[in-house]
């Protein structure tokens, strides 16, 4: 027969429950991501959507490759950028967006449905729970930005391969421009989440993601004004591209091009700014 603790004034008390570990908070979020089926189709879709885009556009240049190399010398080699091609801006975009609409719905999600209230009476330490939402978002989509870049690059590079045109990945800059492909994933998916915190609302989170990383740097273009152009270099999706450049196929980056650590201090930045904006709104403001 067990028995229970007893008071000051004689009534039993119940030892109080020990707080959850982090791995808990992770398992737990990861329970709610794949109980949804649609995660797992959009993530999956757009993979190959991504890497597809990055495929058929190296397929469709096949074409003007071999008519230049049947008319080529042998001193005038034929120039061709794998990296410019197979790991292209639309494809990036693609991905980035898919991402980023992850990352927002896993946290305007509960909040829309009104679970967010269960969550957090489950769980009262609001910062632990949403960097544990963190985590598993970066875990995920960083994921898929692996397999989107690497896939795109090993493929696009084989096929390229016959024609004496494909890269190694211990090329110059290839590693480098597969790793910020990469990255572009989980970079646009805490964003997401950072949108999906302030606005906690489905349209409006995606709409506003959609502007930030689309729109926004349509007004910050052009080599007139240096300051603009510096700014919207730095914007996540231009300081990834900026990455992404073959060093050796020379490229028009304008007259104030970013500077590769620059672009990595964007990134980086893009990213910090994102997770601390998700825990500080939902750690301050109420249900």
């Amino acid at each position: 027969m067990s028995t229970l603790p007893l008071s000051a004034d004689g009534t039993s008390e119940r030892a109080p429950e020990p707080r959850p570990r982090f791995s808990d908070l992770i398992a737990a979020e990861w329970i709610k991501t794949r109980s949804l089926r649609s995660t797992y189709w959009v993530l999956a879709l757009s993979a190959l959507a991504a890497i597809a885009v990055n495929v058929n556009a190296v397929h469709n240049d096949l074409i003007y490759i071999d008519r230049a190399l049947s008319l080529a010398s042998g001193s005038t080699p034929v120039r061709y950028d794998p990296l410019g091609h197979g790991l292209n801006r639309i494809a990036a975009d693609l991905m980035g967006l898919a991402a980023a609409s992850f990352g927002a719905i896993t946290v305007f999600g509960e909040f829309a449905t009104g679970m967010i209230r269960t969550t957090f009476s489950a769980v009262p330490d609001r910062r632990a729970l949403i960097m544990a939402k963190v985590v598993l978002v970066t875990a995920i989509t960083l994921v898929l930005g692996v397999i989107v870049s690497t896939g795109s690059f090993f493929t696009v590079n084989a096929m390229l391969a016959s024609r004496h045109l494909g890269l190694s990945i211990h090329d110059p800059g290839c590693t480098l421009a597969v790793t910020a492909y990469a990255l572009i994933a989980p970079v646009c998916a805490l964003m997401g989440m950072a949108f999906g915190a302030v606005l906690r609302h489905a349209t409006a989170s995606i709409t506003a993601t959609v502007g930030m990383l689309f729109l926004v740097p349509l007004l910050f273009g052009g080599d007139r004004y240096k300051l603009l152009k510096e700014i919207g270099d730095y914007l996540p999706l231009q300081a990834a591209g900026r990455l992404a450049v073959n060093p050796n196929v020379p490229l028009g980056m304008g007259k104030y091009p970013a500077t590769i650590t620059g672009s990595w201090i964007a990134l980086g930045a893009w990213a910090l700014a994102s997770v601390i904006v998700a825990v500080t709104v939902v750690q301050r403001r109420d249900v």
